[in-house]
């Protein structure tokens, strides 16, 4: 089989497993949810890297004495099918790279990543991915059982934070805008203020 080197030598409607993610060779940026290929539309604005950069600062600070590990992007999480029970990389069907992800189980952690679900993970929204985060990943999230998920959307200057509630849904959508102070409800000395986050 000849080496894929270049995302174009793969079938964007085709169905893959991790083990197969493993086996390319090119640079782009991708995911997997549920064997199938998301690819970024653009590359991270500049003030996608601002907001992300601002937000590893604070994470980064409080979780340095924390028995929990913090991580930004790119870091793959691998998430199972629930009809899965194997744990080999053929039957994970499902990688992707939150922008940030607090993971408190470090038995979760390889070389490779997290495998399983991180127990916290925000996603900065950037234009051609809405969709993705606000749909596809939000309920992935839920069913993988994230606990808390947090959606930044800096052109509106407003953060969305959800919930678990029993073991795969998200409780309503709660809504902060850019004069609120956002408190973590997993990790509660976790407190962005949005105004200083949202500065250009």
């Amino acid at each position: 089989m000849a080496a894929i080197t270049d995302i174009s030598q793969l079938d964007l409607n085709g169905t893959y497993s991790y083990a197969d993610y493993l086996t390319w060779k090119f640079e782009q940026t991708l995911e997997l949810i549920k064997g199938k290929i998301f690819v970024p539309m653009a590359a991270p604005s500049r003030r996608h890297q601002q907001i992300s950069w601002r937000l590893t600062l604070q994470i980064g600070e409080l979780f340095k004495h924390h028995r929990c590990d913090a991580y930004a992007a790119p870091f793959d999480v691998r998430l199972f099918d629930k009809r899965k029970s194997e744990k080999a990389n053929k039957d994970i069907f499902t990688v992707v790279q939150p922008d940030l992800c607090v993971i408190c189980d470090l038995e979760k952690l390889d070389d490779r990543g997290c495998l399983g679900a991180p127990d916290f993970i925000i996603e900065i929204l950037s234009p051609g991915n809405s969709m993705r985060e606000m749909k596809i990943k939000k309920d992935l999230y839920a069913e993988n059982g994230v606990r808390e998920y947090w959606i930044v959307d800096f052109d509106h200057e407003t953060l969305t934070r959800f919930k678990l509630e029993g073991e795969d849904r998200y409780g309503l959508a709660e809504i902060f805008v850019s004069n609120e102070t956002v408190v973590s409800l997993v990790f509660p000395d976790l407190a962005i203020q949005l105004e200083e986050l949202f500065l250009p």
